[in-house]
Order: C-alpha cells, then structure tokens, then sequence
C-alpha cells in the first residue's frame, strides 16, 4: 500500500523557526528572539493559525483514499454482539409451563461508574414441568432393569453392579423430555457408596437424545457421590428427547460410572437409592447484546433508483439470516430480500442491502450503458409505496464480553421467575471497523477480488463474515498439505487478566459461517479446516523481592496481571496484538516484563521458570526455561504462581 503524502510536512516549531531566521536576514538590529518579546509573541500566533491550515492540507489524500475505497466497495465493517446464555430461575417448581419470550431483556447491575449492560434473549424458552415416573440400573454392556418397584420398599436398589465397573449406569425417567430446562433430582440415598472421594466422584450426567446419549451440565450436586440425601441440579441439553427404555417412555437422564484419574478413587460397593424425585427449577435461553427493532416504518418511496433510508438506530448488527422488508403499496403488501450487493440484481428483483455501520438501507441503482441504455440494478419500489423493515438487530462493541454471574437483574417481568444468571460468559463482542483499519484492508480487498489464494486472503474473507472473530491465523497443515484457519474469538477477561479456557472455544455457527464463506473462494483441490487453535498450556513459576515501601501484595498482582497479559491470546506478545501463534515461550520475556514494573527489585535475586501443563488436567511438567509450540499452537496461560518477599 502506497503511504498517503503530507503535502507539507512543516510543524509549529518549524514555522516559528523560519520566521526567526527572516527576521534576522531582514531586521537584522532585531537581536531579542526570546519568547517574552511581544514580536516573537506575534510569531508563534500566526504559527499557529498556519500549522492548523497545513493539517487540513495534509487531510487531502485521506479523503481520496476514502473514496476509493468506496468505489471498489470497502465498507467499515459494523461492531459484533456478544452472544451467552443466561438461566432463568424458578421461585418454585410450577405444575404449568412457563414461557420466556424471546426478545427477554436481562442485564449485568448498575454501578456508580457503568450503566447496565442490557442482553436480549434470541428465541423463545419454554420451562416444561416434569416429575419422576421410573428408575432403572443398567450395568456395562448390559441391558437395562426397571427398579420402580424396589422404589417402594425400604431397601430400595443397588444403582450400580455389586463389584462397580466403567460403564455401570443409574437410569432416572422424567414424565416427559425438559429440553433447555434446569431439573432438581431429589435422591435419599444410604451411605454404601464405599471408596468414593464424596467431593470428586468418577461419574458424569447424561440425557437420551435422538442421536445418543449427551453430556448434562451439573450445577450442583449435594449428595457426596450418590452417598447421601440431596439434590443434583441439572442442565438438560436442547436435544433431550422422551425414549423407551426398559420398556418405560420416558424423558431419560442417567448417572454413568466413568474411568477415574489417577490421583481419583472410584467405588468398592454401589450406591443406595432409597427414593427419587424430580422436578423442574429453571430454563436456559441463547442472548445476544443487542436490542431487537422491529416493524419500523423507514419512510417513502419516491420511485426513483438509489433511494437510501436512514434507520432510527444504528449500526446495524450482522445477523444469522437475511432481513425483510415489506413494501405497502395499493392496499397490498410485497417482502423484499437483503442482498449483501446488487451485481446479481435484475430489474424485476426485490432486492435492498443495508450498510450497516451507517444504518441506510439502500435500493440498488439505475446505470447508463456505453449504447445509452439505462440497466437497472433491482427493482424500485413504487412512488408513494410505505417502507417497513421487520427486524434488526442494533448494539454491539467489546463492552458486552462480560464475565460469567455477571448478568443478573431481570429487566422484562417473567411470571414466577425469581432470578437470573449467566453461567458462561458471554463472547464475541467487537468493535466496529476504525477507518484506519479499512484503510489497510482496501489493498487487500483489491488484490484478492474475492478469492482465497493466499494465507493473507483466507484471513481477510473470514473475517469479512465472522466480526466476531477477534484474531485469524492461516496455516499450512502439517500432516496433509491442506489449509487451516485459526479463529480466536473476542473474549473478556478478569481483573488479572486470565481468561477461561472454554470462552476460547468459537461458536460452532462462527466455524461453519467461516467455512463456508471461504468453501465457495479456494481453489480447486484446496483441503480446508476451520478450527481453534491447539492450545498449549503454561505456568510461569516467579520468585522475587519487592523494593521498600511496596505493598507485597500489590506487587504480587502487578507480576501476575504482566504474566497473564504477557502470554494473552489478545493483547500479549512483543507488540500487544496478542501472542503470536506458534511463538515459542522463553523465560527472559518473563524478566523483560518484571522489569517495567516499579515495585520489582531487580537487583536481588529473580527466578522464573515455564511448566508445560497438561491440557484441562492442569498437571505441570518438568520446569523449563523455553518452551517450545508447533505452528498451529498457541499458548495458553493457566494458573500462573508469584512468591514475593520483602
């Protein structure tokens, strides 16, 4: 990209300095140049006043760039929503279902330096009642065993084998499927489960869907590895399905015994039920930062091409499908369709596009050909023809990548919903484009026209489809010679700056609207994988003394909040645009960041070491001074630990 000229590349000491010079080959007995002398006073005003016109100059070729980018159709990309889930908390279980409409607005509270960070639920949640019908026992590889039965007397049932093995399962029916639903299991169960660790048992919830059984999320489970009376709160998954097992139609969950980790005791003798008791307590809903506008009269057609409609809010978020508008003209109603541009659009086709930073919908043009010929690039609707655009979406920015139980107050009245809570944070959110940034993607639009040839076009059209998208990297694959495409999305970090693992997994639609999107532009023959990064997981080890009068404990957050930021997916690396993918990990990096801060006494002794860890088991390694990550890798800092002394 050519560098835009400074016509004049003067600044205010240089004028004033040209002036002074004049002055001498000029007035030469004018020998008082200081800047209490009224006439140098004099000078440096109109230095001033000219400095200011050389900066408008200079803005010249800044607005030529511009307007090239908009011939060659380089928009500023709008900002991203950030998208969670939040649960709904029933203040008692209701024996009719509960609807939570989409559009359901909740929001993280309001504090003395930040107004409330309002989300909207994106689809409708219904909470389904259910109650306990039947319990079975199957045991591995076994066929399953009604136990309802052995309910009612006072022995109950063994939920596992006599000599538990991997594999063994306890079965409980619900009255019918919870889908989304958070469903309380009540189980008095008899102290029997012998050589479980009751904080950290090998087992793990599941419920039956059409293509298998799927993990359950486990909120809380109060009965010491099914040792116990209480309650296990669980999180049914979207695809729970009624099924027939054991010759019972029910809505199954099931407890399965898993293969413990080494340091995990598993059981020498089954669990005990007593007794089972379900129902329902909460329901999880998709959101999104955005607030839905919807049936807005945009204005009036006056039948000519290239009509443009300025929306009431703006940006325009990007969204899932395309919009619609609904022309109203001579008592009948037309929908129009989006189209991201008009070079497909015939004379008859209703189309419209929106440029969303700007908030405009737009109608495509009317060109006259080299023979005089008008060609119309889509239909125009009709003069005096009321516009309504049915739904959009407007917010968005980085400020919507909120930490998880942050989202608590429930803005809209839901009947019978006591609280709310996100229990993931929620992810995705960016800003919008600055023109400095399209600036530099105008050469790069130009020179891939669209398709994907080479690594820095792969980025650039995934991130044209997926703003949130924070970082994408473009690798060859080792293993087959084919393409993968690294996506990290944006995420939100805690006051030290870590970040969960899981919050750096992408949303599986972002993967596949990714994947599509550069599908139709490779090149014949081109393999392509869109995944996350491989992770590799670090802890730095520090050991330092902090200088006097330094707080210890504010110098051991300053060294974890520079080790955390050191190795962050998004602001860390040598030049803050955070770690570069398959960078190795060294320990004098870690030296170089201790050294900027003030409360770190570098000339005593300073120790830092690298343990590689394992992935999600957080089990360290051999210490090492440099870590090495293949290129598809990217590190991932876990658990951090400083000891500072006086």
């Amino acid at each position: 990209m050519l560098p835009a000229p400074n016509l004049d590349d003067r600044r205010f000491q240089d004028l004033v300095d040209d002036a002074k010079r004049l002055v001498q080959q000029r007035c030469p007995t004018w020998t008082d140049h200081n800047v209490s002398d009224p006439g140098v006073t004099l000078i440096e005003a109109f230095a001033q006043m000219v400095d200011q016109l050389i900066y408008r100059v200079n803005r010249v070729p800044d607005l030529h760039y511009v307007k090239f980018l908009e011939l060659i159709g380089v928009e500023l990309r709008p900002p991203a929503a950030a998208r969670g889930e939040v649960t709904f908390w029933l203040s008692a279980p209701r024996p009719q279902p509960i609807t939570v409409r989409a559009e359901t607005q909740v929001a993280t509270a309001r504090t003395d330096v930040a107004d409330p960070i309002v989300f909207s639920t994106t689809r409708e949640l219904e909470i389904l009642p259910c109650s306990f019908v039947s319990a079975a026992m199957q045991p591995a590889g076994g066929n399953a065993a009604d136990m309802t039965l052995a309910l009612a007397g006072p022995q109950g049932f063994r939920c596992f084998s006599d000599s538990p093995v991997v594999g063994d399962a306890l079965l409980v029916g619900l009255s019918d499927a919870v889908p989304h639903c958070a469903v309380a299991l009540r189980l008095n169960c008899r102290v029997s489960g012998r050589g479980v660790d009751p904080r950290n048992p090998p087992v793990v919830w599941e419920a039956a869907t059409e293509n298998g059984w799927v993990p359950c999320q486990v909120d809380s489970d109060d009965t010491g590895g099914l040792n116990k009376p209480g309650d296990v709160i669980l999180h049914v998954p979207g695809a729970h399905q009624a099924s027939i097992i054991a010759r019972q139609r029910a809505g199954w969950l099931r407890c399965r015994l898993v293969a413990a980790e080494p340091d995990q005791p598993t059981y020498s003798a089954p669990p005990q039920i007593l007794a089972i008791s379900a129902f329902t307590v909460g329901g999880t809903a998709p959101t999104v930062h955005a607030e839905a506008i919807n049936n807005e009269i945009i204005g009036q057609s006056d039948g000519t091409p290239a009509q443009s409609f300025v929306l009431q809010e703006r940006p325009v978020l990007p969204s899932e499908t395309p919009a619609q508008l609904t022309v109203l003209h001579g008592g009948r109603e037309e929908i129009w369709t989006e189209v991201p541009h008009f070079a497909a659009s015939g004379p008859q086709d209703r189309h419209f596009r929106i440029d969303r930073f700007a908030g405009q919908v737009q109608f495509g043009p009317a060109v006259r050909s080299a023979d005089n010929d008008v060609i119309h690039y889509g239909a125009v609707p009709p003069a005096g023809a009321v516009l309504r655009l049915e739904t959009y979406l407007t917010g968005g920015g980085q400020s919507g990548n909120v930490g998880r139980g942050l989202v608590r107050v429930l803005k809209t009245s839901v009947p019978y919903v006591s609280t709310v809570e996100n229990r993931i944070p929620a992810i995705g959110g960016a800003e919008a484009e600055s023109l400095a940034d399209a600036k530099t993607r105008g050469p790069l639009v130009l020179r891939s026209r669209g398709r994907a040839v080479t690594a820095e076009d792969f980025e650039q059209l995934a991130l044209d489809v997926a703003p949130d998208a924070a970082r994408v990297h473009c690798v060859a694959d080792p293993t087959d010679g084919g393409i993968r495409v690294l996506v990290v999305p944006q995420v939100a970090s805690d006051e030290l700056g870590r970040i969960s693992r899981s919050d750096l997994d992408p949303r599986e639609v972002t993967l596949q609207r990714i994947a599509d999107n550069l599908d139709a532009r490779r090149l014949v023959g081109t393999r392509l994988l869109v995944q996350p990064p491989d992770y590799a997981w670090l802890t730095a080890v520090v050991s330092l003394s902090c200088r006097p009068l330094f707080d210890p404990a504010e110098v051991r957050a300053e060294v974890l909040r520079a080790l955390y930021r050191l190795y962050h997916p998004l602001v860390g690396g040598p030049d803050g645009t955070g770690w570069p993918f398959g960078r190795s990990a060294q320990s004098h990096e870690v030296h170089a960041a201790l050294a900027r801060i003030p409360g770190v006494d570098m000339a005593r002794e300073v120790s830092a070491a690298l343990f590689p860890a394992e992935a999600f088991t957080g089990k360290r390694g051999a210490a090492t001074q440099r870590i090495d990550i293949a290129p598809t890798a990217l590190i991932y800092s876990f658990e951090h630990q400083v000891r500072v002394r006086k």
